[in-house]
């Protein structure tokens, strides 16, 4: 359509591009007024009883595509339904994982993210990690600790004027020094952040942009939307995979998801290349392949003062969720 309106062929359309035209809607669109602010809070009110009403019902014996179906038909049901395709796994540790064809086993743990949109197309983006027998085992409590506790540290770290790189880094550090206290990270925390060791458990970024799309804006170009001139996007992997990095305003909205993962195949790689021998015990990290992996994810305005996490709040602690599977 474009080509026939533009007499361009359709590989070139991006060559004549504005990038006057993209920062100017990326300004307007990134700051959220009340109204879009509430229109989040709508999609964020789906997505509380698509969480609880899946936790209430996670057991056992289910297919995986039981519940990401019924999470589905709640989100049709109460607004214009999902803003993007739902997670729902056994199989945490792989990051964008849209397969439902798992029956779940106690001693498993479900990563649920998923999403839901207002009658207006605004968004919410929510996960929470579900112990399939409605109980977390010890190691799994302790693994999920340290996400939680990044995830509740950096929602209060946001602010304006503070770099959002640096509230990622913030996850960096408490995983780091949680997986250190596990013994799969050895040294000096500083050091294994700048090495990049910590991204064998952390591999992706602590959140995007919000909005009208579940990850606002990025279409036009992260470069544009994410980084400007005050910030250069890294290389180095996992924080390369951060969508937004620079500095926080009043009226952005941001998701917080900081994760923990044991990926088989990455683990393997990492140790036939003897990737930060130093800083990473390999045989400590093969111990929990299995195991999965364990995201928190909440929605975060930027206030004039701080950070406000939006919507009802939806149970994340071990207790609340444990509390809530049980019937209590």
């Amino acid at each position: 359509r474009l080509e026939k309106l533009l007499k361009v062929p359709a590989e070139k359309i991006n060559d004549s591009a504005s990038v006057d035209l993209i920062k100017a809607v990326a300004a307007q669109r990134s700051v959220k007024s009340e109204e879009e602010i509430a229109e989040i809070e709508k999609a964020l009110d789906i997505s509380y009883v698509m969480v609880t009403e899946a936790m209430k019902s996670v057991r056992e014996g289910k297919y995986e595509r039981e519940i990401a179906g019924m999470a589905e038909g709640i989100a049709l049901s109460m607004g214009s339904g999902l803003s993007f395709p739902t997670i729902f796994s056994v199989h945490g540790e792989i990051l964008h994982n849209h397969s439902y064809d798992n029956i779940m086993k106690n001693g498993q743990l479900i990563v649920f993210d998923s999403g839901a949109e207002s009658i207006l197309h605004y968004a919410s983006d929510i996960t929470r990690t579900i112990p399939v027998s409605g109980k977390f085992t010890q190691r799994q409590r302790e693994v999920y600790e340290i996400v939680l506790k990044a995830n509740v540290e950096c929602a209060k770290a946001v602010r304006p004027g503070i770099m959002h790189k640096e509230v990622h880094m913030k996850a960096a550090q408490i995983i780091t020094d949680g997986l250190k206290t596990l013994g799969l990270l050895k040294g000096n925390t500083e050091d294994i952040i700048a090495s990049g060791a910590h991204a064998l458990f952390f591999p992706h970024g602590l959140g995007h942009l919000l909005g009208l799309d579940v990850h606002d804006l990025e279409n036009l170009g992260e470069i544009y939307t994410g980084y400007d001139e005050t910030i250069e996007r890294s290389k180095q992997f996992g924080l390369s995979a951060l969508r937004y990095g620079k500095m926080l305003k009043p009226g952005l909205v941001l998701t917080d998801e900081p994760g923990v993962y044991f990926i088989p195949a990455l683990i393997s790689k990492w140790e036939s290349e003897n990737k930060c021998r130093e800083f990473i015990d390999y045989e400590k990290a093969k111990s929990y392949i299995g195991f999965g992996g364990i995201r928190v994810e909440d929605d975060v305005l930027v206030t004039e003062t701080g950070g406000r996490i939006l919507g009802k709040p939806i149970p994340k602690t071990v207790e609340e969720i444990e509390s809530l599977m049980s019937g209590k």
